[in-house]
């Protein structure tokens, strides 16, 4: 039996930072063939010899979190890409607030610079509270949310994208349009 959140790990770092070590080519919107994914998977791994294209799908399909998709022979990750080469994502107008969960160490640098991608190629954005602070709970144990004003954002111009149907990305937020969101948990 295949272990699919071993196999998520694997999927995305062969598609999101180091596609390089499995010999990969993605394109400018990050596909690859999806038979390349499954021939490097494959040699990463003897207990993974037999791995389908269904295999692949069923992780896709059962997934907590959307990080991936399949259309025909193809195969991407959705967001979170580190490589050298810009993902190209398509602008779409997003909801008209969002989310971002961080620790209470980086609260005033955020609040004062604003957000940046950092090691990613954009900034990561939740559509909820909730998988913001599931994001913000791997930075601190009580993060921050912080709320962002995402339609007075892109109405000054910034660009958004759809990551998937919970995640949001921006090249950067500026700090005018953030705020911190009152919770009980959010200490500064």
């Amino acid at each position: 039996m295949i272990d699919r959140t071993k196999l998520s790990k694997i999927v995305s770092l062969a598609l999101r930072h180091e596609p390089w070590l499995f010999e990969l080519e993605l394109d400018d919107r990050g596909w690859t063939s999806t038979e390349s994914l499954l021939t490097a998977l494959r040699a990463e791994s003897p207990g993974w010899a037999e791995l389908s294209r269904d295999d692949l799908a069923r992780m896709i399909a059962t997934a907590a979190k959307p990080r991936h998709e399949m259309q025909g022979h193809k195969i991407r990750a959705l967001y979170g890409h580190s490589t050298p080469d810009v993902i190209a994502m398509v602008q779409s107008v997003p909801p008209e607030e969002l989310f971002h969960g961080t620790s209470p160490a980086s609260t005033h640098t955020i609040l004062a610079e604003g957000l940046r991608p950092m090691g990613r190629q954009y900034v990561h954005l939740s559509k909820d509270t909730h998988t913001a602070d599931l994001v913000g709970s791997r930075k601190a144990p009580n993060p921050v949310i912080l709320s962002i004003d995402a339609k007075a954002a892109n109405l000054a111009g910034l660009p958004f994208y759809r990551g998937s149907d919970i995640v949001w990305l921006a090249n950067q937020i500026p700090a005018e349009f953030i705020d911190i969101l009152p919770t009980s948990s959010n200490k500064t």
